[in-house]
């Protein structure tokens, strides 16, 4: 059997990280809102403080898969969280154990920065990752809805068109 390992993703990774963000976004049929940009993921990486973190997953050093996340805030708790923003694991590996894996990892990791909260969001239609995540003790916020400003809306918005 495989060896698997979690680790956290370094600057050397970065073409790793965007075809894990490439093969999310055509899982998502999402491509066409790609503006990815490996040397952006590189120099953020590199940088003092980075504006995430990734885990890697490894069977037998070969990445399988990956968990995106930041730090974010809770006025309600007055303490910082975590946010995953992405956890994909490659089709012909799903169903081994690897996607539960970089998920403790990150809850681990939520626990040790002491952070009293985990959250992402989901696809309506991913019924797999839904279930997925409330057999291990998500639960669904169905009174929240996620609210976006991009592009011409934004700049509008902020005073410039």
């Amino acid at each position: 059997m495989a060896a698997l390992a979690i680790r956290s993703a370094g600057p050397d990774d970065a073409g790793t990280i965007a075809h894990f963000i490439r093969e999310l976004a055509r899982f998502e049929k999402l491509e066409h809102q790609l503006d990815l940009d490996e040397q952006r993921l590189r120099d953020q990486l590199t940088a003092e403080h980075p504006p995430f973190g990734v885990l890697l997953a490894e069977l037998d050093g070969a990445a399988v898969g990956f968990a995106l996340f930041f730090t974010n805030y809770s006025t309600f708790l007055t303490r910082p969280c975590l946010y995953l923003e992405d956890l994909f694991v490659l089709p012909e590996h799903r169903s081994h154990g690897i996607g539960i894996a970089l998920l403790k990892r990150l809850a681990a990791l939520a626990v040790e920065r002491d952070c009293p909260r985990l959250d992402w969001c989901v696809l309506d239609w991913n019924t797999k990752a839904i279930a997925f995540y409330e057999r291990h003790g998500a639960r669904l916020m169905q009174d929240w809805r996620v609210c976006r400003l991009e592009g011409d809306a934004l700049t509008r918005l902020a005073g410039g068109g």
